[in-house]
């Protein structure tokens, strides 16, 4: 089932497209990755489809049905983490839930089962009490997580998760987010500029570049595209990508090759040099 379809998406900001005629599906139970640099159109695109900000034309649809402002029915099954830390850092953890519960109009007695649930699942349960300004940076990640889970939407925007959080705690929150898709059965989109994170992550993967989608498909078939094996040349302090689809053939250019080379498997970075000419910022 298609979870989410979009069709000819564009936003405009004083005549320049922020994000120019997209079109793409997500699959009911999947994750996908909207893979690009900063300022490519990754959070306008979540913007739009969050009903955050309205589209200069396109359409958009959740399981077959047109969304809309007034589309409250389908605006409840969307759950949205932004990227940046948006908690009241003077209230509790529990304080911080509960406010979001009432929101969504939850009587007491499942607004308090919700929050225990959210807490335990979320590796929160040790810190209700806490000023959630005093938690961690990737603490607080959860935190926001487990509110945007808390009304048990089936589908939940993740705006970079992992930006800014330190290796060891971004690997920690890859497992947090795989969770959340098979034990909540949500269907998870993320945003993020994080090769890695796309990969280890997605089911599918899509490639937006100033604007525009550059590449669309899983992980592997992407970088099959290009060639298993890449060979790094430096060449005048400058290093030279190419690509081959044998490890054989990259060895003997690589036996031809005078100058310092390195030989790796391909990556999604590879994939997005290879369209566009240029790496990703990280």
């Amino acid at each position: 089932m298609k979870e989410i379809e979009v069709s000819n998406l564009t936003k405009n900001f004083g005549g320049v497209a922020a994000v120019d005629g997209i079109s793409f599906t997500v699959e009911t139970g999947s994750i996908l990755a909207f893979l690009g640099p900063n300022g490519a159109g990754k959070t306008t695109t979540v913007n739009m489809l969050t009903d955050l900000l309205q589209p200069t034309s396109g359409e958009i649809r959740y399981r077959g049905e047109v969304f809309s402002s007034d589309r409250s029915d389908l605006k409840r099954n969307i759950g949205v983490v932004p990227q940046h830390n948006n908690v009241d850092r003077d209230l509790s953890v529990y304080q911080n839930l509960k406010v979001h519960g009432m929101l969504f109009g939850m009587g007491r007695g499942e607004l308090e089962r919700r929050i225990e649930e959210a807490m335990e699942f979320s590796g929160l349960g040790g810190h209700a009490g806490k000023p959630a300004g005093k938690l961690s940076g990737g603490m607080k990640r959860r935190l926001i997580i487990a509110r945007a889970l808390l009304h048990e939407p089936s589908i939940l925007y993740l705006d970079e998760p992992t930006a800014g959080l330190d290796a060891s705690v971004r690997r920690t929150m890859w497992d947090f987010i795989r969770s959340i898709n098979v034990n909540k059965n949500c269907t998870v989109f993320l945003t993020t500029h994080y090769i890695e994170e796309a990969e280890m992550l997605s089911d599918n993967v899509i490639v937006i570049d100033r604007a525009k989608i550059v590449a669309e498909g899983d992980a592997r078939s992407l970088m099959e595209r290009i060639g298993h094996w890449a060979l790094d040349i430096l060449v005048n302090d400058v290093t030279e990508t190419e690509f081959f689809v044998t490890r054989e053939d990259a060895l003997a250019r690589l036996s031809a090759t005078s100058g310092t080379a390195k030989l790796r498997e391909t990556n999604l970075e590879d994939v997005y040099l290879s369209i566009t000419g240029r790496r990703i910022d990280v």
